[in-house]
């Protein structure tokens, strides 16, 4: 067993984990990120993101990469249809191209954040098997090959199921009642014209009281969907998703009645359909300050999808990243600053987030969704 010593320790090369390290090294502070995934290709990283202008751009100027994120905005991808249960156009949002919320795709972000990092900083294929205090805010962390570092300054950023967050809190997610089935159509304009054309430049919500079908069109004439159920942790156990084809037709079974070119996003899906159950840490989450230890992103407070997910894992990390640069002698004043504002601004997105689930999935849904972008009953469409 080898063992070794960093001043600060990251655990986790997602978005947050990342930024965190970048902004770290713009002010020439040294980071290691270890990261269980065997290489940046080992699995593929989610879909389109709109990066809001308040958290995930501003923290990505504090990173120095404005210019890279602008060179990898989808343009038009801001563009939204609404449509009913009969494919019928209830609302249209065309894109506008501004600077308030563009698209990027979540791989092409995490690969600037990595090119932005010296040689070295990421080490891969490092799974964390357990961590510990050794006192005096120091903590080894082991890795599942039976190595250790020990690390002065330990950060968080290993998301759901985070192997850090024991240290400082007992709380564990909870499964809400709510899963994301993901799959994926390519060659759209070509092989799937109808279901093209349904979708439209961005995204597509079809949406009923407790379900509903979303899409997003992603570069490289790719339709990547989530069907979203409110269903039981026994029903999605029920469902054999280690066989594809049974598991689209039963949840297509959900939306029988609905416009072909809308269930043809679940029965011609070209991947292998996989249920993301939505869990989340209790609402108001936060941690008694213990020395040498922190969390960014979902590992602090991971709460339902909502779009704001990854900017304030982005803004965790680069707000934590300059209260260190700001505080290099004096590191629990760094920590103490940086959760004392994070865990107010992760509550009021907790809210909202809980609020953006029952807006799409609850008893007034796709009224209330359209609502939501209009601003009342009164709105209309664009």
């Amino acid at each position: 067993m080898t063992t070794s010593t960093n001043s600060v320790t990251i655990i986790g090369a997602g978005l947050g984990g990342l930024t965190l390290a970048r902004v770290l090294h713009v002010h020439g502070i040294a980071a290691t990120v270890y990261e269980s995934d065997p290489s940046a290709a080992a699995r593929t990283q989610g879909g389109q993101l709109d990066i809001h202008e308040e958290d995930g751009q501003r923290a990505l100027a504090d990173a120095g990469l404005t210019d890279q994120f602008l060179a990898i905005i989808h343009e038009g991808a801001d563009a939204a249809r609404v449509l009913g249960q009969d494919g019928r156009l209830l609302l249209g949002v065309p894109g506008d191209d501004s600077m308030a919320r563009p698209e990027v795709l979540r791989g092409d972000l995490r690969q600037i954040l990595l090119d932005s990092l010296p040689e070295g900083t990421v080490q891969w294929g490092r799974k964390v098997s357990g961590v510990r205090s050794l006192g005096g805010g120091r903590h080894e962390v082991t890795f599942t090959d039976g190595t250790t570092v020990t690390s002065n300054l330990l950060v968080g950023a290993d998301g759901a199921w985070s192997k850090v967050r024991p240290l400082l809190s007992g709380a564990e997610p909870a499964y809400i009642g709510t899963t994301f089935v993901e799959s994926y159509l390519h060659d759209v304009d070509r092989s799937h014209v109808a279901t093209s054309a349904a979708v439209g430049k961005g995204a597509m919500y079809a949406l009923a009281p407790g379900k509903g079908i979303v899409a997003h069109r992603e570069a490289g004439d790719i339709l990547h969907t989530y069907v979203e159920l409110n269903r039981s942790a026994e029903w999605i156990a029920e469902t054999d998703f280690t066989d594809p084809a049974a598991a689209a037709t039963r949840i297509a079974a959900e939306f029988e009645g609905w416009a072909p070119e809308l269930t043809a996003l679940i029965t011609d899906g070209e991947t292998a359909p996989v249920a993301r159950m939505i869990h989340t840490l209790p609402e108001g989450h936060s941690w008694d300050r213990l020395p040498g230890v922190t969390l960014i992103g979902d590992a602090a407070h991971l709460m339902p999808p909502s779009g704001d997910g990854a900017n304030l894992a982005m803004y965790d990390g680069a707000e934590l990243g300059k209260a260190i640069a700001a505080r290099p002698e004096d590191t629990e004043a760094a920590l103490t600053a940086y959760e004392q504002a994070m865990f107010p601004r992760s509550a009021r997105f907790y809210e909202d987030a809980r609020e953006i689930i029952d807006i799409c999935l609850g008893d007034n849904a796709p009224t209330s969704f359209i609502d939501f972008f209009t601003g009342g009953p009164e709105g209309e469409s664009a």
